[in-house]
């Protein structure tokens, strides 16, 4: 059956930066498409000759049949057609991108796309990122967005590319800015956690100090300590937990057919490691074993989804990164630096100019020595106060 991607009229008018930038068409109109506002319909039928329709027509092809706003992702590291090689950065003014540009869905293989939407720290901007699988019994979603108006968004992408419900969403990251919108998603939507995260997401429901009126926090019902194998109208999707790294409780998800592995933010694509509750030298190691199942390709949480040679790249540096944090934290710890002394004379080299360093820096050096001390063990996660309905 023919696979239909649409691209909205929007994205003619960012065209004229393609060489610059990832060719992706924009999903901020989504209600257009339903209504069947005019736009420009692309094609691609799996072993045949190129059609053209309408995204309501193909959605009533088949059950699950997929339509709306995406693209392919490139398979090198360059723009096909383009001489410029991508710039590597979480920056969207670095990489010629606005606020038009986004939210952004990205094909990835038959049936699994990636969702980015920024978001602010500060000053600074950069992107979140949820990977969603399509199959004829529902959609599977891994990480929703920071805010109830945020995940909507989401929905409605998602709702704009096939007829299928939502059935299932795994938490990921139980950090806010993926689960403060969880309570957007339809309510007898099956959620997985880690053990860790629903301890987590369930302190944040509790919390007496949750401002009146905030959205609930959804408390996953079903947990993940190793792995689980779903199979979702015959697409096999493992969740897997390889270990803490960004929380207590990160989860991937594998979808073996497609080569693709969603680290969530264990993968935090030219964003400064933010340890805020990290294990840092078991995060090194949790990489490392995601990286020994030689997927196709490595999805980032945070940080541009690029093709697959860029990613894969990329999953390496930022390996490389948390090394050099823990190495340089290390250092000073080991020199008998006091942490407030280390904070002040740490030096990262090429990190210094990653996003987010202004923010993370501090948090990490402060980790790093609770680690090297022995104190991680006896710490709980702090409530996110995006679960207490603060807005950041």
């Amino acid at each position: 059956m023919a696979r239909v991607v649409v691209e909205l009229r929007r994205s003619a008018i960012t065209a004229a930066r393609s060489a610059r930038s990832l060719a992706v068409a924009t999903v901020r109109d989504m209600a257009a498409v339903r209504l069947g506002l005019a736009i420009a319909l692309a094609v691609a039928a799996c072993g045949g000759p190129a059609e053209t329709g309408t995204a309501a027509g193909a959605a009533s092809e088949a059950p699950g049949a997929e339509s709306g706003a995406a693209v392919e992702l490139p398979a090198g590291d360059r723009i096909p057609g383009a001489g410029d090689t991508v710039v590597r950065t979480a920056d969207p003014v670095a990489r010629g991108l606005s606020e038009s540009d986004f939210p952004r869905v990205q094909r990835l293989a038959d049936g699994v796309y990636t969702y980015e939407q920024l978001r602010s720290a500060g000053d600074e901007r950069f992107t979140t990122v949820s990977l969603f699988v399509v199959t004829p019994e529902g959609v599977l979603v891994a990480d929703g967005q920071g805010s109830i108006d945020e995940t909507r968004r989401l929905i409605e992408t998602i709702a704009a590319i096939t007829d299928r419900p939502v059935t299932h969403v795994v938490v990921c990251s139980d950090h806010g800015d993926h689960t403060a919108g969880n309570a957007a998603f339809p309510s007898d939507a099956v959620f997985f956690a880690h053990p860790a995260s629903v301890a987590v997401l369930a302190a944040g429901a509790a919390n007496p100090d949750r401002r009146p009126g905030s959205p609930g926090v959804v408390v996953p019902t079903e947990t993940v300590t190793d792995r689980v194998e779903l199979v979702l109208g015959g697409v096999a999707i493992e969740i897997l937990f390889l270990g803490r790294a960004h929380t207590g409780g990160d989860l991937v998800i594998h979808v073996p057919a497609a080569g693709v592995l969603f680290m969530s933010e264990a993968y935090l694509n030219r964003v400064f490691p933010a340890m805020r509750s990290a294990y840092p030298r078991e995060w090194v190691a949790m990489i490392e074993r995601a990286q020994a199942m030689n997927a196709r390709v490595y999805v980032p949480g945070h940080g541009f989804v690029e093709s697959p040679v860029v990613l894969n790249e990329e999953l390496e540096t930022y390996r490389q990164a948390l090394v050099r944090v823990i190495d340089e934290a290390t250092r000073l710890h080991s020199a008998g630096v006091p942490v407030e002394t280390a904070i002040e004379q740490a030096n990262f080299g090429p990190l210094e100019s990653w996003s987010l360093r202004s923010s993370q820096a501090t948090i990490a050096i402060r980790r790093v020595y609770a680690e090297l001390n022995g104190e991680l063990a006896h710490r709980r996660s702090s409530v996110d106060p995006l679960l207490l309905g603060v807005q950041q």
